[in-house]
């Protein structure tokens, strides 16, 4: 998450056209890695866990911290940056990133910021995306001399797979606590969190607990979450969704509903 400071107050698409490149060679290289706040979304850590071959839930404890967004009250994941002056990137030496091929979208990205909005439609309501330059004075890559539009510059960092995987989810990040509306509890902002960025517990919560006694879901989309963690992280969506009761995106099986009505 940029600093304001250096966010330039333009508006962009993606045909917007600009001069950047970074190289080893380059004098500022790896210093945009350092003292800055990094915003993990949901496919963002299963390519960093699996980068690392370690569990999602070792993975949010040892590289990561909680920041809860103060319009919606979601907990947001940030990376943790070394404890030291310079606060570096823990994937970060001189000799550039070693996570590189799994690096998170808001690094493919730099030095473009990417928002969304909520804008009218003609059928209500829909999400729009845009973009910024981020000019950090220690960057000097906007010197170098090789053109690109956004769009061509998002097709040689292959974020497009990062929105594609991440735009529900952060849709979901559009809504905003209402005057008068209660805020989520925390029952339901730990499972957001689960459902969100824990897949590994986010799986056994589905299958080691009567998850599958309550919910409607067909044998397809079982399996599919099962062995998939593409498709998990998907249907995590869709479980939040529900939990936080912004749509009906789950079902609950006939069954549970009518020992529910016996006992009331």
């Amino acid at each position: 998450m940029p600093n304001m400071d250096v966010v330039m107050p333009t508006k962009l698409d993606l045909n917007a056209k600009f001069k950047f490149r970074c190289h080893k060679g380059i004098r500022c290289f790896t210093k945009c890695c350092s003292n800055i706040e990094i915003f993990l979304m949901p496919y963002d850590i299963l390519r960093l866990k699996n980068r690392l071959k370690i569990s999602s839930d070792k993975f949010l404890s040892e590289y990561t911290y909680i920041k809860i967004d103060d319009k919606s009250s979601h907990p947001h994941v940030m990376l943790k940056m070394s404890d030291n002056k310079e606060r570096k990137c823990p994937f970060v030496t001189p000799e550039g990133c070693t996570i590189y091929t799994d690096r998170p979208a808001s690094c493919r990205y730099y030095p473009i910021g990417q928002g969304t909005l909520k804008v009218a439609g003609k059928d209500g309501p829909e999400d729009e995306e845009f973009y910024f330059f981020i000019n950090e004075p220690h960057c000097f890559g906007f010197d170098e001399n090789k053109s690109w539009t956004i769009e061509s510059w998002r097709i040689d960092q292959e974020v497009q797979l990062y929105d594609e995987m991440n735009r529900d989810w952060k849709a979901m990040q559009l809504r905003r606590n209402l005057p008068g509306q209660p805020e989520p509890d925390e029952k339901k902002l730990r499972q957001f969190y689960m459902a969100s960025y824990d897949m590994d517990n986010f799986r056994r919560f589905i299958f080691d607990s009567r998850f599958l006694d309550v919910f409607d879901l067909e044998e397809k989309e079982i399996e599919k979450i099962r062995t998939d963690e593409i498709e998990l992280m998907k249907f995590g969506v869709k479980y939040i969704k529900y939990v936080m009761m912004l749509d009906q995106s789950l079902k609950i099986k006939d069954s549970v509903l009518q020992a529910r009505t016996k006992t009331k």
